[in-house]
């Protein structure tokens, strides 16, 4: 069984980071009220002191975690359909299609994909955050498809988990882009922070943030648009929606972030994308109980190869 204790060494200070913050960053899979929890319990300790989640992390703290033993997930299981790409006792990799939610959450408490997990991985559930689930480790908005790595135990959780953090792995993914980008290839480094106004919405900013890095190269050249290949080097949330957007050249589908782009699309094509066209096309790890690099591809679904055909 692995074990539900961690200790490690906090290596430079970080005044202008909360505790709880920096936490989250190397603990991707636990949400930040779960790890306000556990420090308001003294689950997590630093120095061997309970701390409030406002402590600012200094070299030298040294932290211990306690994971607490999983409750039974509040989601039931549903046998929904999975287009398993790989599977083995320790994890999973599937091609999630467009229209499924990863977590059930307001509006959408059943038909979400830990449902399907639920139902599929039926014994074999990871309990890091103190809740038996399947373990997602990373996640993809609901209109984005393609490639998701899924953790069946602790073990493969947290190794996973430290792989997204210390962006130890390789995530490729096809973008359909509104417009005519005019170069071949460029990268974008443009720190992303949670919208002044829109709070559900993620933007640029210039003095605040986190830093964001994507690179890119177009792959076809359509009428009106633009298919590219994005390779993700950071991970922020909406980080290639929003970056297209920056740059002038929003995701078709997108009405989040490119609304009136896409409006000045379907004038000029006549047509007008179900959805956001963002796919996860490439997923490369190292399987943490093999040690073995793992490389997968997910097919395009039919809607984006459509919208493809249509602006060809």
């Amino acid at each position: 069984m692995p074990t539900r204790r961690e200790q490690f060494t906090v290596e430079r200070s970080l005044p202008n980071e909360r505790l709880d913050v920096f936490l989250c960053a190397r603990y991707p899979m636990v949400s930040r009220g779960a790890i306000q929890r556990l420090l308001e319990q003294g689950e997590i300790r630093v120095n061997s002191e309970i701390v409030k989640p406002t402590h600012r992390p200094r070299a030298g703290d040294v932290v211990d975690v306690h994971w607490p033993e999983a409750r039974p997930a509040e989601a039931l299981p549903e046998e929904i359909p999975l287009e398993i790409l790989h599977e083995d006792a320790d994890l999973l990799v599937l091609n999630k299609p467009p229209g499924l939610v990863v977590h059930p959450a307001a509006g959408h408490e059943e038909h979400t994909l830990v449902n399907a997990l639920l139902h599929h991985c039926a014994g074999q559930l990871s309990g890091i955050g103190g809740v038996a689930r399947p373990g997602i480790v990373h996640r993809l908005d609901k209109d984005t498809s393609g490639c998701l790595v899924v953790a069946k135990n602790d073990f493969t959780h947290l190794a996973l988990a430290r792989q997204f953090a210390e962006r130890d792995l390789e995530k490729i993914y096809l973008a359909l882009l509104c417009g005519e980008v005019p170069k071949a290839s460029g990268e974008i480094r443009a720190a992303i922070a949670r919208h002044p106004s829109h709070r559900k919405r993620m933007a640029v900013t210039q003095n605040a943030g986190r830093d964001a890095w994507t690179s890119y190269r177009v792959r076809q050249r359509l009428r009106e648009a633009t298919l590219v290949e994005a390779g993700l080097h950071t991970g922020r949330t909406h980080q290639i929606r929003v970056h297209f957007q920056h740059l002038g050249f929003p995701v078709v589908g997108d009405l989040t972030y490119g609304r009136r782009h896409n409006a000045r699309l379907t004038e000029l094509t006549n047509y007008t994308a179900p959805r956001q066209m963002l796919h996860a096309h490439t997923l490369a790890f190292t399987h943490p109980r093999t040690n073995k690099e793992m490389t997968f591809q997910a097919p395009l679904p039919e809607d984006f190869n459509g919208a493809i055909r249509a602006l060809s």
